[in-house]
């Protein structure tokens, strides 16, 4: 059973930064692809950045430039620094993984953290 925990967030003014860090606990496989996603109340849930296993990584527009996802296979971590934070970034993140089969993302999303908040202020 793999477990994830989030950490990182808070509150910050708009044009900071924060660093988010997902740590999962249990064995995951090497072909594994990780993401972070966040939910604004009322709405659903979206992907805002994708790391594969050989470190391809994904983002929407909305974050392109400002968020930089990163992991750390000996630590079984997954990072996302955010840099010039705005207010519409407020919501509460979650990282997921899911297995890789033809060395492609199946996004298939299996496991969860808990989230963490993150507030950006005027």
């Amino acid at each position: 059973q793999v477990q994830l925990v989030e950490s990182g967030g808070g509150s910050v003014q708009a044009g900071g930064s924060l660093r988010l860090s997902c740590t999962a606990s249990g064995w995951i496989s090497p072909d594994t692809c990780m993401a972070w996603f966040r939910q604004i109340p009322g709405k659903t849930r979206a992907s805002i950045a994708v790391i594969d296993s050989d470190g391809t990584t994904r983002y929407p527009d909305s974050v392109k430039g400002r968020f930089t996802i990163s992991r750390d296979n000996a630590k079984n971590t997954l990072y996302l620094q955010m840099n010039e934070l705005k207010p519409e970034d407020t919501a509460m993140y979650y990282c997921t993984s899911a297995p890789e089969r033809s060395g492609r993302c199946t996004q298939e999303w299996g496991y969860w953290g808990q989230g963490t908040q993150v507030t950006v202020s005027d």
